[in-house]
């Protein structure tokens, strides 16, 4: 009989748990190891059962749904909302001895004073940052309106990084700039959001129609600071350069509307096809019909340190991308595996669709240089990354 105690993990995300990848594919690969159990507080979805099983987590939506609006105050007021409830029932489940280590997935950062009883009586706590704040709201909201925050924000994610015993972050160029505020470099580890290999299978459906087409993809959250509306004028351009010309765009988001309006006002909505957000096990089969994926980020201090996690779905399936010239992905692409546009020009865009679409010997060599990305990033690697820092605790 095996007398090792199981450690228990409590994760604390505010999102649909089975909408976030991340959080999923961390949470298996915990659950998975001999000697740990997982739960996971989230969000409250619109299913009808709030706690369920899923993939060997054991998954408790808290009754709080999610904020979707550009109000600043109604962003804080619901993730200070969300931190309270999950205070509580953290506490409940150290008083019910169910937790020796709580893993918090920012945004926001405070979200890990939801663990603050537990680490008061010795219980680990990781803070998990997939964004930084600081960037993504400098970007998100006026500048002029978020001026006055900085300082505030600054001390938000210091006190909270102390609090923690450990730090997680998406990839080296964010790892930098939390080391340059302050951070120990020790204290980090590196856990990239990549994805697995295992939840993008499947078949692509291919439909017969006898015409021929060129499908654009772009799938997740549908905001302007991701350049969703560049694509659409760039789309707006080339429809009498490149015959069957299509853009599929699966997902939701504060500027749904005002995109679907855009459409219109240009007259290509019969060339852009808005789709509901699918699981990624779902959506896999879709995505490997398309000819190039679409990265469109803005310029902007909270981009240049993203890695778009759906670039790396689209390389990982083969699927050639192109993207912006910006920090985070020059840090681990070069223009063999990625073709670069300008940021935030749609003729420098439209230019790189076009050349794609005349080129597929270039399609196909880009498709094969980038999935060796994953040789060396890939998630094999990043899954013992986080193992690793488990077996530490």
């Amino acid at each position: 009989m095996n007398s090792k105690k199981e450690k228990k993990v409590v994760m604390v995300v505010y999102a649909y748990y089975l909408d976030d990848n991340r959080v999923q594919r961390e949470a298996e690969t915990i659950a998975a190891k001999d000697g740990y159990s997982v739960s996971v507080f989230s969000l409250r979805s619109l299913e009808a059962n709030s706690t369920y099983r899923f993939n060997g987590v054991n998954v408790h939506e808290l009754n709080v749904r999610k904020y979707r609006g550009k109000s600043f105050v109604n962003y804080i007021r619901s993730y200070i909302w969300f931190t309270l409830v999950a205070l509580f029932a953290c506490t409940g489940m150290l008083l019910r001895r169910s937790v020796d280590i709580v893993h918090i997935h920012n945004m926001p950062n405070f979200l890990i004073f939801s663990a603050i009883v537990p680490k008061l009586f010795g219980k680990t706590v990781i803070l998990d940052v997939h964004d930084t704040m600081i960037e993504t709201y400098a970007a998100k909201f006026n500048k002029n309106y978020f001026k006055p925050l900085i300082g505030i924000l600054r001390i938000e994610e210091k006190v909270s990084c102390a609090l923690a015993n450990k730090i997680i972050c998406v990839n080296d160029v964010q790892k930098r700039e939390m080391v340059k505020r302050g951070q120990s470099e020790s204290k980090i580890t590196i856990s990239m959001n990549v994805p697995d290999p295992a939840k993008i299978t499947g078949k692509a459906k291919v439909e017969k129609s006898g015409v021929e087409k060129f499908s654009l993809v772009y799938h997740g959250t549908i905001a302007k600071r991701l350049g969703l509306d560049l694509t659409i004028k760039a789309v707006a351009m080339l429809v009498d350069k490149i015959p069957g010309l299509n853009f599929q765009v699966f997902g939701d988001g504060d500027d749904l509307d005002e995109f679907m309006e855009l459409a219109r006002r240009l007259r290509v909505e019969k060339y852009i096809h808005f789709n509901k957000r699918l699981p990624l096990t779902e959506l896999t089969s879709l995505l490997k019909n398309m000819d190039l994926g679409i990265i469109s980020n803005r310029k902007n201090i909270a981009t240049e340190l993203m890695l778009p996690v759906k670039m790396l779905e689209y390389m990982a399936i083969k699927v050639p991308v192109v993207a912006p010239e910006l920090e985070a992905i020059e840090y681990y692409f070069n223009d063999k595996m990625v073709y670069f546009f300008v940021p935030d020009e749609v003729e420098s865009l439209a230019a790189a669709i076009e050349k794609l679409y005349k080129d597929k010997d270039l399609r196909e060599k880009q498709a094969q240089e980038a999935i060796l990305f994953f040789d060396k990033f890939g998630w094999d690697k990043h899954k013992q990354n986080l193992i690793g820092l488990y077996d530490s605790l």
